[in-house]
């Protein structure tokens, strides 16, 4: 099953320092649930995991308003992890958990299929969407808009060798 993993550049720099996406218990991911396919309505699987990529993209934009010090590009790694190794995500029926589910004992980075950031260019709209999602959670259209800009912006696809670069790990 793939599964689309949350994280901050500095997230993906321990991964890649470790070696791992989580160190033990459960992992926060997205993936292509029921509720998922309820809510696109499609059965073409490319929308389908498009819409977890963004469930994720939302999760990450949430960690980095939660850390004010990381850098302001959404990241998120897509892994294939065995089916067994994943569990329904929160018991909660709100559309911020729709699509999350658990990743039992963490993936090895070296096993994820790509990783997909933010460019550059983003940073604005990003850190703006980041500051405003609280006020955004609680009702504000306003605040609804500066987040959905940030939506505007595609995630960039990079290979996983290409991680060292993206963390400034690399040469």
């Amino acid at each position: 099953m793939r599964v689309y993993v949350p994280l901050t550049l500095s997230g993906l720099a321990e991964a890649h320092r470790t070696g791992r996406l989580g160190e033990t218990g459960p992992l926060v991911a997205y993936a292509v649930t029921p509720a998922v396919r309820e809510w696109v309505r499609s059965d073409d699987v490319e929308e389908l995991e498009y819409a977890a990529l963004g469930r994720a993209a939302l999760a990450s934009l949430r960690l980095l308003a939660e850390d004010a010090g990381a850098a302001r590009r959404r990241v998120v790694v897509a892994a294939d992890v065995s089916d067994g190794a994943v569990s329904a995500g929160s018991e909660r029926a709100d559309a911020e958990a729709l699509g999350e589910v658990r990743v039992s004992g963490g993936v090895r980075l070296a096993k994820a299929a790509a990783v997909h950031v933010d460019s550059v260019d983003a940073e604005g709209d990003v850190a703006a969407a980041a500051g405003a999602l609280a006020a955004a959670d609680g009702g504000d259209d306003d605040a609804q808009s500066v987040v959905d800009g940030a939506e505007e912006h595609e995630l960039l696809w990079y290979a996983t060798q290409e991680v060292p670069n993206l963390v400034g790990a690399g040469g």
